[in-house]
């Protein structure tokens, strides 16, 4: 059954209702509260429990969780950004190991023969495992971006062709993109807008900032790439975001650029933060912030999380 908390309005289950909703036994509820405080619980004054309906989509996480093999002690006393980066993880150990167990190559050599040989299972198998054991911002760190920048100085010395980096951006857009859809689901943070400027066609700066703010349970729209700043901005009325990313190449720094920025800067509503990044970012100026990396973005979008 659902109730309301007098003089709360808020919608309230029962411990059945909830037991109903997620399959897990009323007996074990009870003992992870005792044990554990999850999940919490408001007393009516007959002593009965009542749960907010948003425990029900915790407590499935919490199932998925324990199922995939995960203890309790580091289930139930997860923060829901460490359980949903939990359930991911052990996920993608799973989709790894049925694609054969790959296991991690950290040498940009074998990566760079792989990317050479167009063999795009191989490399699926090792970032998905790679993915599983290093997490969201550590796999873009410390293998995804030194990779792509790895292929790009290999063409440009010519041992590359077009066709290996167009192979492997497409390869790891479609990783980055399957990760985040993955994850995005539970994300219950802030909205984050993120796009390019008209003459910025790099994507895929985008889908790995956009894979880092997911992991630190930020939404997250991406506007795509040479996004007008008139659409950004009605892009942010309509879906009420909190804040905006644009990512900058090296190859669009200057003073074009600075201009765009103060433009779009001048167009958005001044509750709605601006973050820049990438390597050709403007710096920053009032109302406008930057961030120096990718594991500074997920230091931002936590930060933005916490204040939502």
């Amino acid at each position: 059954m659902s109730a309301k908390v007098p003089g709360s309005g808020e919608a309230m289950l029962s411990i059945g209702a909830l037991s109903r909703a997620t399959g897990i036994p009323v007996p074990t509820l009870r003992t992870w509260e005792t044990r554990y405080g999850v999940p919490t619980a408001v007393r009516r004054p007959s002593g009965h429990r009542l749960y907010p309906l948003q425990t029900v989509a915790h407590m499935r996480t919490v199932s998925e969780a324990l199922s995939r093999g995960l203890r309790a002690s580091e289930v139930l006393g997860a923060s829901a950004a460490q359980l949903d980066a939990l359930v991911a993880g052990t996920a993608l150990e799973a989709v790894s190991g049925a694609a054969g167990g790959a296991a991690a190559v950290s040498e940009l050599p074998e990566l760079l023969s792989i990317v050479e040989r167009m063999d795009a299972p191989r490399l699926t198998r090792i970032l998905l495992a790679d993915a599983a054991r290093l997490g969201p911002v550590e796999l873009v760190v410390q293998r995804i971006a030194p990779l792509l920048e790895a292929v790009g100085q290999a063409w440009a010395a010519g041992t590359l062709e077009v066709r290996h980096e167009h192979f492997l951006s497409a390869r790891v857009g479609d990783l980055l993109s399957a990760l985040r859809l993955s994850a995005e689901e539970r994300a219950d943070g802030p909205l984050v807008c993120l796009a390019t400027l008209p003459g910025e066609s790099h994507a895929l700066g985008l889908e790995m900032a956009a894979l880092v703010l997911v992991s630190v349970s930020c939404r997250t729209l991406v506007l795509g790439t040479e996004v007008p700043p008139k659409e950004i901005v009605e892009a942010v009325d309509q879906t009420r975001a909190d804040a905006v990313a644009v990512s900058f190449s090296v190859a669009v720094a200057g003073a074009g650029a600075a201009r765009a920025v103060r433009k779009l800067r001048a167009a958005l509503p001044r509750t709605v933060r601006l973050l820049l990044g990438g390597g050709g970012a403007p710096p920053a100026s009032p109302g406008v912030e930057t961030v120096d990396g990718l594991r500074a973005l997920a230091g931002w979008g936590g930060q933005l999380r916490r204040r939502h």
